[in-house]
């Protein structure tokens, strides 16, 4: 009898560490499950963290490229306006000495119509023309002879030059008909250089003569003459 309930207890006792071990086993698989499941969501969150500072480091580089496009357009619009200021400047200083050349030849045109002179025919210029001044030829190179024996200096010549190209185009026959202003020097009356020569209508050494005592008298030379005419519109 002993011996019978000793086979129980034993069966019972191997039943027992058998539920036992079952139930740890349960409850050991459901720890290593959670583990499983919170490592998975570690992973996650870290995936979500990456992804977010991916999308964080694209923004920024989209920041930067249009904040480099901005400055590039804007300093493109500042050099293009730079460029407009250069060409609109250019073109007035064009339009400008096609004014005056317009002007100059309007002058001469008026010399020839308008001779005040009458038919006589042109003084030529019996003097020599020094080596500094075989540069020019006609009245030019008359007004240059004329200009070195007057006391000015060859440098003076340019402005010389300019000045009465503006005038008159160098032409001894140009004659303003509204305002009477004849001549090279474009006097204002003509008749003015008959105190040079009674041939002033005809002869450019006269007009030249007179125009150069005019310019010595009133502006000391004839490069502060063309500064005056630059400044005011006459000299």
């Amino acid at each position: 009898m002993n011996r019978l309930w000793s086979r129980v207890g034993i069966r019972v006792a191997s039943v027992g560490l058998l539920v036992a071990g079952v139930i740890g086993g349960v409850y050991l698989g459901q720890d290593q499950e959670v583990q499983a499941q919170s490592a998975q969501a570690t992973l996650v969150v870290q995936a979500d963290a990456e992804e977010m500072q991916l999308l964080k480091e694209r923004h920024g580089q989209h920041a930067a490229a249009r904040a480099y496009q901005r400055e590039a357009e804007d300093e493109a619009a500042t050099k293009a306006a730079a460029e407009a200021k250069v060409a609109a400047g250019k073109a007035r200083t064009v339009e400008k000495k096609l004014i005056e050349k317009k002007a100059a030849e309007k002058k001469a045109a008026e010399g020839k119509k308008d001779d005040v002179g009458g038919s006589g025919a042109t003084v030529p210029f019996p003097g020599p023309i020094p080596d500094s001044c075989n540069d020019f030829s006609g009245n030019r190179a008359t007004g240059c002879a004329l200009m070195l024996k007057a006391g000015f200096k060859i440098a003076q010549f340019p402005c010389l030059d300019k000045l009465w190209k503006k005038e008159s185009g160098w032409n001894h026959r140009a004659s303003n008909s509204s305002s009477g202003a004849y001549g090279i020097p474009q006097a204002l009356p003509g008749s003015k250089m008959g105190s040079e020569g009674s041939d002033w209508k005809t002869n450019p050494a006269t007009q030249i003569e007179w125009g150069l005592g005019y310019i010595k008298g009133r502006y000391g030379s004839p490069c502060s003459a063309w500064s005056h005419s630059q400044n005011v519109g006459w000299y």
